[in-house]
């Protein structure tokens, strides 16, 4: 290897800390740096809706790393606050701003890592210039919101959209009294999800007595004085005092177009097996990439932490000298809503059917634990697979903390192609505290075998 390497990572979130400790590592000689554009690097992102809540009190547990930390720990020189204007991919350049003091200035590189993320969608009709409208993807939003929270009398907010992040920070600002609002364009919440998911996630809403709005074709929101005052639904004026929109993200590929880097169909940077962009000195990992689908061997995009901080290690190293290979991804995700757990594997059956599979489906609802046990609940699952290879293909479940062991195991069977007739032949474990005498995914499996 190069004594004289440099290694630049643009971005300092989950894959950007990742990739420069892990090139460190493997090229102790390389001189590594890591720039991020805002004031924090190495945060945790999916714990911010219980900042709103006070479940977790101090934003500060969330900043895993400052940059001398980082530094003294991992050898990683860090520049935050440093906004990466451009990259000259010819001249293997990049043109920064120092924020602070409006300053640009050149960097050269031998190897270049963007981890750049992705950016919250902005609704034209809602702008984050107002100054009661927030997104909430970091810790700097949250940090923004409750400076607005602090200082003005808030009792109703607007969440506009329902996927993860909308309802659970609908959950945590509902435990700290806020009239909380959702508002969406789909008629049931979690677009993402099963038909059954999303009716019984309607359900938990109305239980807990938080509105859920459709938008329809007068929808309208009312600005006022450069703020968001109300939202004019079905005839009627509807008062907020802020708004918070979670109607998703996309991939952060600002640098890509001065880069000439090539993009896919979901917007993401293309990268090969060993996270090289199309340019052969510039990697790239994290929710600002597309991923191949284990299960239809096709580009995706999964912007979920953990995979981030995988594929992080991959470029880091790769970008060092090594020769890691990046797997394809089962998608395998989760989140908590008031007193239920959702996670959902794979494709449901509505992507499998638009993939060409010829699907099929099975469900069944089933007690967690021994009925007389204490905290014994119902729990649903849902299996989508292959008619003829009797593939799984994917799975949803709803109940309490078990639903993730379940989605786990169905990620191994996707892994591994044990077909879903096997599911009833493991032997699951069994004690009335923790588990029931038949297993759901047990109960599943016998199902199926019926059908055929």
């Amino acid at each position: 290897m190069n004594n004289s390497n440099r290694i630049i990572i643009i971005g300092g979130n989950a894959a950007g800390p990742s990739a420069a400790a892990k090139a460190k590592r493997v090229n102790p000689n390389a001189e590594v740096i890591l720039i991020e554009g805002g004031e924090f690097i190495s945060t945790g992102t999916c714990e911010l809706p219980y900042l709103l809540s006070g479940e977790i009190n101090d934003y500060s547990k969330l900043v895993f790393f400052s940059p001398d930390k980082f530094y003294s720990e991992k050898g990683v020189k860090v520049l935050i606050n440093h906004f990466v204007k451009s990259v000259n991919a010819r001249l293997k350049k990049i043109e920064v701003i120092d924020r602070r003091t409006n300053h640009t200035l050149e960097m050269e590189y031998d190897k270049l890592i963007l981890t750049t993320g992705s950016i919250p969608n902005e609704i034209p009709e809602l702008p984050y210039t107002l100054e009661n409208v927030f997104s909430y993807k970091s810790v700097s939003d949250y940090l923004k919101l409750k400076s607005y929270l602090d200082k003005n009398n808030v009792e109703k907010i607007l969440i506009i959209g329902s996927g993860y992040i909308g309802l659970e920070v609908a959950e945590n600002l509902a435990a700290k009294k806020y009239e909380v609002t959702i508002f969406d364009k789909e008629e049931l919440p979690l677009p993402s999800a099963e038909l059954e998911i999303r009716h019984l996630i309607k359900s938990i809403i109305d239980e807990n007595k938080i509105p859920f709005l459709t938008k329809e074709n007068y929808s309208k929101f009312i600005i006022r004085n450069a703020k968001f005052a109300q939202l004019k639904h079905e005839g009627r004026y509807l008062d907020f005092d802020l708004a918070i929109v979670a109607a998703g993200i996309k991939p952060n590929i600002y640098l890509a177009e001065s880069a000439k880097l090539k993009t896919g169909k979901y917007g993401g940077l293309i990268v090969d097996s060993r996270l090289k962009t199309s340019d052969p000195n510039i990697y790239a990992a994290g929710d600002n990439i597309e991923v191949t689908n284990k299960i239809t061997n096709r580009a995706d995009y999964f912007p979920l932490a953990t995979y981030a901080h995988n594929y992080g290690h991959i470029a880091g190293e790769n970008a060092a000298g090594g020769n890691q290979i990046a797997e394809a991804v089962i998608l395998n995700s989760s989140f908590k809503f008031f007193n239920k757990f959702i996670a959902q594997v794979g494709l449901n059956f509505e992507q499998a059917v638009k993939h060409n599979v010829n699907a099929k489906f099975i469900t069944s609802i089933a007690n967690n634990k021994v009925k007389i046990m204490h905290g014994s609940s119902k729990v649903f699952g849902k299996i989508v697979y292959d008619r003829y290879s009797k593939l799984i293909l994917g799975a949803s479940f709803i109940g309490s903390n078990e639903v993730s062991g379940y989605a786990d195991l169905i990620s191994s069977f996707i892994y591994n192609k044990n077909t879903v007739l096997n599911l009833a032949k493991i032997n699951y474990n069994y004690t009335p505290p923790l588990s029931p005498f038949i297993n759901l995914l047990s109960i599943l499996g016998r199902k199926i075998q019926e059908t055929i």
